[in-house]
C-alpha cells in the first residue's frame, strides 16, 4: 500500500519541506518548498508564519505521515532555543491534523541517505537527486526535508514500533 511521507527541515527563518510517496520500496517526489518568515518581525510572528504555512502545505499534500528533523545543538543557546522552538511547530502543524509525526537525529538522515553521518550538504543533494531523479527543489532546506522523508521511509516501520510502545 502507498504511503505519502511529508518531510520537514525545521528553521526560524526557513523550514523546508518535501514530500514523497513510498510504493513497497519505491518512492516518487511529489513536491518540495520552504516556508521562510520575515526575520525583522516578532518571534511570535514568526512561529505563526511557520505554521501558517506547514499547515497550508499539509492540506495541499495530504500526507499519511510525516517526519521531522530532531534539533542541531548549538554553542549559541539563544539561536538553540529559537530553532526549537520553530521545530515546536513542525511537530505540532501535522499532529494537529491527527498525522503521525517520527522524529530522526540529523546524523541518521545523513547516514540513511548518504552512508556516513557527517555527510556534507552537497553529498545530500547529491543523493537525493539520485533516489528521486525527479525532485526539483530550490532551497537546501527543501533538499534536507527531502532527506528526512527518505529516512522515514526507510525506517517507518521501526518508528512505528517505538512510538506504539
Amino acid at each position: 500500500m502507498a504511503v505519502i511521507i511529508l518531510g520537514i527541515d525545521p528553521g526560524l527563518q526557513a523550514t523546508g519541506w518535501g514530500a514523497i510517496r513510498q510504493d513497497g520500496s519505491a518512492l516518487v517526489f511529489l513536491g518540495a518548498g520552504t516556508v521562510k518568515s520575515n526575520p525583522s518581525d516578532s518571534l511570535s510572528d514568526r512561529l505563526a508564519c511557520l505554521y501558517q504555512g506547514l499547515t497550508a502545505t499539509l492540506a495541499e499534500i495530504g500526507p499519511d505521515e510525516a517526519a521531522v528533523e530532531q534539533t542541531f545543538v548549538s554553542r549559541d543557546a539563544v539561536a538553540t532555543l529559537k530553532l526549537g522552538q520553530a521545530r515546536g511547530i513542525a511537530l505540532l502543524a501535522p499532529a494537529m491534523l491527527g498525522i503521525s509525526v517520527a522524529e530522526y537525529a540529523p546524523n541518521l538522515v545523513k547516514k540513511t541517505v548518504v552512508g556516513a553521518g557527517h555527510a556534507d550538504k552537497r553529498q545530500i543533494r547529491h543523493m537525493v537527486s539520485m533516489l528521486l531523479p525527479k525532485a526539483t527543489a530550490r532551497s537546501e532546506h527543501a533538499f534536507d526535508a527531502l532527506a528526512v522523508a527518505i529516512c522515514h521511509a526507510s525506517h517507518r516501520r521501526s518508528a512505528r514500533l517505538r512510538n506504539a510502545a
